[in-house]
């Protein structure tokens, strides 16, 4: 039964991450390993290989932007931040999560069916 369970985990958090990053973003842009922190804080265990691309395609998509600035402590970082339409995707997300949070709430009651 664990070996289901840790193939189920990464794919609910898979679906889960793009929403996340946003969320993130929508509080104040970052970089990719301060995403990487505030996932990690929030309980959701995620590497720069899964997150690049993920930040490659939200940008296509419109929903980030992103610059550079020099660090005193390194090499230049790149900064992401959320566009208009990456707040409008969000506040999509938002209502398909809370219809997901109310669904599951009531499957587990069990005095729902």
């Amino acid at each position: 039964m664990e070996k289901d369970i840790d193939q189920i985990r990464p794919q609910m958090r898979k679906g889960m991450l793009e929403y996340c990053i946003l969320l993130i973003l929508s509080k104040r842009e970052a970089y990719v390993s301060s995403i990487i922190e505030s996932l990690r804080k929030g309980g959701m265990d995620v590497v720069e290989g899964t997150l690049y691309p993920l930040l490659i395609r939200l940008k296509n998509q419109g929903w980030l932007d992103c610059r550079w600035e020099e660090s005193k402590l390194g090499p230049p970082r790149k900064y992401y931040v959320i566009t208009a339409e990456g707040r409008a995707m969000l506040a999509q997300l938002d209502s398909v999560w809370n219809e997901i949070e109310s669904t599951v709430k009531n499957l587990k009651d069990p005095n729902s069916l």
